[in-house]
């Protein structure tokens, strides 16, 4: 396919996490015709993945009855790579998709954050959110011995999760310190709800142990992991598994803000009280303003639709309800802070670039990214630098100078595409 079948709309939203299905639904509500993309097979993103079938929380079943009842047009299966003035291009099975915008909302949540460490490149090491994800689709771990390991309150949810999904979960293993953790769970009792889920969780986790200043220093096995070396509290302790569930906290998706010229600060996008960023017509909601959970995302998203959908009276009501559940962040920010220790964690040998095989020795030996880049083509696999650029920017202090378009990998025909472009646009079911 040369051409990119183009449609357009009032609003087209990116992500169909909680904040994205929050922002479409309340943008349609408010009058606008809404495009809602997203790369996977269905709606929810990775906190409500498996769609209605597979949460049956009140509020989750409620977010997906509205959006299915809604005039909301979901695009499943695609993968938005380009998006350039009011025009965005995505690539599914079925060729290329070209939308046209008057208003775009990102809701492109976030991703884990790895860290390096010998051995964690061995079969059955993976993200913590990664293990989950993968359960959901099917895979089996009755019986399984699991560790999770890294820093944030995603892996007391992973750790529940697999235990109801029958694995043995060994220990939960956090990075920050006992007193961090108790500080952290005492400001989020605060906020209304938390108090009652962390209970829950803890109640859930049973007789799993939950060790503070603990972190992976290696992980062992030589056709897959059987154990981990865990450094807790100045000792190092063997664990026998069957997997690794390894993330270091969250980071936020801002590829298509960086992309669209919208204001970073400090990692994350930039944006007013209706949601708005920098760019006039871009609004964002959700994780890449600011890691702050669920309940934050729903009403940034809410807040986002409403105002791209022209209806900023609504909106402004929300402003309480997101102030409560915005402390957070600053929480979540300030008790999982990365300890420096772990960057002593990564050996010479340690692949810290695992798509083109880039040792952590032969980075040290450059003195920026673009170096890097550019004599070992760190970064410039299949993943694009989500996994690497983070990591070095830990471990090194570097800070990436440049963002092209495509954001993925796609065929070279999706390319040829943004340049051709159908002339009809289809206009909210018609077409000119």
């Amino acid at each position: 396919m040369s051409s990119a079948a183009s449609q357009r709309f009032d609003v087209a939203v990116i992500g169909a996490g909680p904040a994205g299905i929050a922002a479409a639904v309340s943008a349609a509500n408010a009058g606008a015709t809404v495009a809602l993309l997203d790369d996977n097979p269905g709606a929810g993103g990775q906190i409500w993945r498996g769609g209605p079938a597979a949460w049956q929380k009140p509020e989750a079943l409620r977010w997906f009855q509205c959006l299915e009842q809604s005039s909301v047009k979901v695009f499943h299966g695609a993968r938005v790579f380009h998006v350039e003035h009011q025009f965005l291009t995505a690539e599914s099975r079925d060729g290329v998709l070209s939308v046209e915008f008057k208003e775009l909302i990102l809701a492109t949540g976030a991703r884990e954050f790895f860290l390096p460490f010998p051995g964690w490149t061995l079969p059955n090491v993976m993200g913590a959110g990664g293990l989950q994800a993968l359960v959901k689709s099917g895979l089996p771990v009755n019986g399984k011995r699991v560790v999770v390991a890294g820093t944030g309150p995603l892996l007391l949810a992973v750790a529940t999760y697999l235990r109801k999904a029958g694995a043995t979960v060994v220990a939960v293993c956090e990075q920050a310190s006992w007193s961090s953790f108790a500080k952290f769970g005492l400001g989020m009792s605060l906020i209304p709800g938390k108090l009652r889920e962390a209970s829950k969780m803890l109640f859930e986790l049973g007789d799993t142990p939950l060790w503070t200043s603990c972190w992976p220093v290696s992980a062992e096995g030589k056709e897959r992991v059987t154990a981990v070396k865990l450094s807790h509290k100045g000792r190092v302790r063997e664990m026998e598994c069957d997997y690794l569930a390894c993330g270091f906290h969250l980071l936020p998706n801002v590829e298509f803000a960086r992309l669209t010229g919208c204001r970073i600060q400090d990692g994350f996008v930039e944006v007013n009280e209706f949601q708005k960023t920098s760019v006039a017509n871009v609004y964002c909601a959700g994780e890449p303003t600011g890691i702050g959970g669920l309940e934050r995302a729903l009403v940034e998203g809410q807040i986002a639709g409403l105002a791209a959908g022209h209806a900023v009276d609504a909106a402004r009501k929300l402003f309480r309800k997101r102030a409560t559940h915005q402390r957070a962040v600053a929480l979540m920010k300030e008790a999982f802070r990365l300890r420096p220790e772990l960057r002593g964690v990564a050996k010479s040998e340690t692949l810290v670039c695992r798509c083109e095989d880039v040792s952590f020795e032969r980075l040290r030996g450059f003195d920026s990214w673009r170096a890097a880049k550019l004599q070992s083509r760190c970064g410039m696999g299949p993943c694009q630098g989500r996994v690497c650029v983070p990591a070095v920017q830990f471990l090194l202090g570097w800070e990436p100078d440049s963002l092209r378009p495509p954001v993925f990998p796609v065929r070279c025909s999706s390319l040829a595409a943004i340049a051709e472009p159908e002339e009809v646009i289809e206009w909210n079911g018609g077409s000119r």
